[in-house]
């Protein structure tokens, strides 16, 4: 796999989580007047809906010429999930930061 193919991955995985994920957890918080929920609650809500672009994730043809991109792909989603959980992707904390102080 190229450097390139490598690359666009990787911006896709740095901003999908916060633009899909963090974007409509916090419109489902918003929504549902819960203005001031756990870390942990924001957490499993934004991989809620990050989850929901699995079927984009598993769009690659599932042919040998694609193995070792789609191989990449399943390690960055479950490194990005983790990260998510443990804290670990700022772009989510700030928006989590954001949304109780402005809520």
């Amino acid at each position: 796999m190229s450097e390139e193919e490598r690359f666009e991955i990787l911006r896709a995985f740095d901003l999908l989580p916060h633009v899909a994920g963090g974007s409509w957890a916090t419109i489902w918080f918003r929504i549902n007047k819960i203005s001031k929920p756990s870390r942990e609650e924001f957490r499993i809500k934004v991989l809620e809906y990050f989850k929901l672009l699995d079927p984009l994730f598993d769009s690659l043809p599932q042919t040998n010429e694609f193995k070792e991109m789609n191989d990449y792909i399943k390690r960055r989603k479950e490194n990005m999930i983790e990260k998510i959980m443990a804290g670990k992707n700022e772009e989510i904390e700030k928006r989590y930061e954001r949304y109780i102080d402005y809520g």
